[in-house]
């Protein structure tokens, strides 16, 4: 990955009804704004009607006018040819809130990325429903707050985390976050919560996946990052991988293999979303990585 962020660098994702020439249509409108394309992606799931994604990265001159010209344009154009499209640049970090419990692996290696510039976001907070992780996180110099989580007080401990989000994060992290976030949590942030899951979905899932897998003498476990829906366990899938292991491994040997096909998912998954590289359709994406 290539940590040097050029700041007038934006990126366009599209997707709508396939139709011929949306692709001279949309090029030919950068290029009237005076843009320099320099990587462009599409996707169609049938070339005669399906749907047609696209994402198209590109530099502009004298950004500041032109990117709000550009932006402007976008609206009367989508109206004309049906699109949905989402706009961003590199002048702008997205800011990203980690959700953690105990478990520091996943939540580490975000850190560790984050502060070697190779996912390029801003962390204004971490939240946990323990204490353990504060100092660990207060050591890079980022506010942790440790918002206690039982099923009584579940709805009183959401609206305070709510509260503590509000303008100040773009999307969530869910580091080994072991609570099950009520819908009327995800509903403040559809699409933008990224969990995940210590098995390959959709196998082993729920709670003891590694006992289970274990149990059944698996040759192959698995991580698998997804955006969170009401449906536990079961939205769009963005990465998975898995980790060949043999009739050696005890339970613990797979927790630990686990744990490193685990942050490694998590934070490709991350770094994708990040750089604008994810369409949701339907319960799928697409992923121009």
């Amino acid at each position: 990955m290539n940590t040097k962020v050029k700041l007038n660098r934006a990126k366009l994702l599209i997707s709508c009804p396939e139709k011929p020439g949306i692709i001279w249509t949309v090029t030919n409108f950068l290029l009237e704004h005076k843009a320099n394309i320099v990587h462009f992606d599409q996707h169609t799931t049938n070339p005669q009607a399906g749907i047609f994604f696209m994402r198209i990265e590109f530099d502009l001159e004298e950004f500041d006018s032109t990117f709000e010209k550009l932006e402007k344009d976008l609206h009367v154009m989508a109206r004309e040819y049906a699109l949905d499209w989402q706009l961003s640049s590199n002048e702008r970090r997205k800011r990203m809130a980690i959700f953690v419990s105990k478990a520091d692996h996943c939540l580490t290696e975000l850190i560790w990325r984050w502060k070697s510039n190779e996912i390029p976001v801003e962390i204004p907070m971490v939240i946990s429903n323990h204490a353990d992780l504060k100092e660990l996180v207060e050591g890079y110099g980022i506010p942790f707050y440790h918002i206690p989580l039982s099923q009584e007080t579940k709805e009183d401990a959401e609206q305070k985390v709510l509260e503590l989000l509000k303008g100040k994060v773009d999307f969530i992290v869910l580091a080994r976050y072991m609570q099950i976030l009520s819908p009327n949590f995800i509903s403040h942030y559809p699409k933008q919560i990224i969990n995940i899951h210590h098995s390959f979905l959709p196998a082993f899932v729920g709670a003891n996946p590694y006992v289970r897998a274990f149990n059944r003498g698996v040759k192959l476990i698995g991580a698998t990052a997804h955006y969170v829906t009401n449906d536990l366990d079961e939205g769009p899938i963005i990465e998975q991988d898995v980790q060949r292991i043999n009739h050696r491994y005890t339970v613990a040997d797979l927790k630990t293999a686990g744990r490193h096909v685990e942050k490694r998912v998590l934070a490709e998954a991350v770094s994708w979303h990040v750089e604008d590289k994810v369409l949701v359709h339907g319960n799928k994406t697409i992923v121009f990585a």
